[in-house]
């Protein structure tokens, strides 16, 4: 993986941090976390410099969010909708789940960037609950700056430590995302069975 990121940004520079960040908030399987902190690294030896990479970074993940934004604007709600309906769950229940995130959920945005399978998700849940722009872009891109300044920072810091360091961050990262994963599913799972008790 080292030898993959190290070849995208010295041939690439910034226009292939940029993209892979772009595409890797789509879906796309990339490493996102260790390529901001190994960009951070490069920024630490000299190879790039700080202010373009950290500029690279936000356009990437910003680009990619609104590509997410945009499918799921298309297509988000039918495939919700479907999806409520093989799960059982209602046209009312899907209300409230769009009304929950019209008046909370945009800050699943700001920090579902921190939050690995999560964050690929959030634009595109937005999207489909026809969340205004202006509300997705203020925390959306705000997030997309927080995550790039972060692990770019994290690379500038770690130095040469950085593999050692940006491992045991993914991990614990993984860890954050499986747990919120599973407090979603328990929350659904028992205000499910509360409702067919009643």
């Amino acid at each position: 993986m080292v030898h993959t990121l190290a070849y995208w940004l010295t041939h690439y520079g910034y226009f292939g941090l940029f993209a892979l960040l772009m595409f890797g908030i789509i879906g796309v399987p990339v490493p996102e976390e260790s390529l901001l902190t190994f960009a951070g690294v490069m920024v630490y030896h000299g190879r790039l410099e700080l202010v373009p990479t950290l500029l690279a970074a936000f356009l990437g993940s910003s680009c990619g969010i609104t590509v997410s934004y945009t499918v799921g604007r298309g297509v988000g709600r039918v495939l919700t909708r479907r999806l409520g309906r093989a799960v059982r769950v209602t046209p009312e229940q899907m209300q409230r789940v769009e009304a929950w995130f019209e008046r909370s959920g945009h800050w699943a945005l700001l920090w579902g960037y921190f939050l690995p399978g999560i964050r690929h998700l959030t634009a595109v849940v937005a999207g489909g609950t026809r969340l205004r722009f202006s509300d997705f872009a203020l925390f959306a891109y705000s997030g997309a700056l927080l995550w790039s300044f972060t692990f770019v920072a994290l690379g500038v810091s770690a130095g040469r430590h950085w593999v050692r360091i940006s491992e045991r961050v993914h991990q614990n990262l993984w860890l954050a995302s499986g747990g919120v994963a599973a407090c979603v599913l328990a929350a659904f799972l028992v205000k499910h069975w509360l409702a067919r008790r009643r």
